[in-house]
């Protein structure tokens, strides 16, 4: 991953719109902040969201609270609390969907 060139910048995270991005089972929030080609976001999983799709994409995901599981297509389940992150490249290993039953915030660069 390469940052572009820009100034500092500060995100006050609240003044980023929020939109609303259905789950298979129920809904995501995001926050987004582009940076070039980095899309750097803060998402809301609310309890018993579960992806509509499986990802491919390459992600830097950070839990700030909750608790969710990031499953892989081959079967594998990573649980992971508030502390914990995951990373993964693009088509970097099977791909990935996030549930949570009890809602989850995460902060993610990808």
């Amino acid at each position: 991953m390469k940052i572009p060139a820009l100034p500092f910048t500060v995100t006050d995270w609240d003044h980023v719109p929020r939109t609303e991005h259905p789950g298979e089972t129920g809904m995501g929030y995001w926050r987004t902040f582009n940076i070039g080609d980095i899309r750097v976001r803060l998402v809301e999983y609310s309890p018993g969201y579960l992806a509509d799709h499986w990802c491919d994409r390459g992600h830097i995901i950070y839990v700030v609270k909750g608790e969710m599981v990031s499953e892989l297509k081959d079967g594998r389940t990573f649980p992971m609390k508030a502390g914990m992150s995951y990373q993964v490249s693009d088509f970097g290993d099977s791909p990935h969907r996030s549930r949570t039953d009890t809602g989850v915030t995460l902060f993610i660069v990808d």
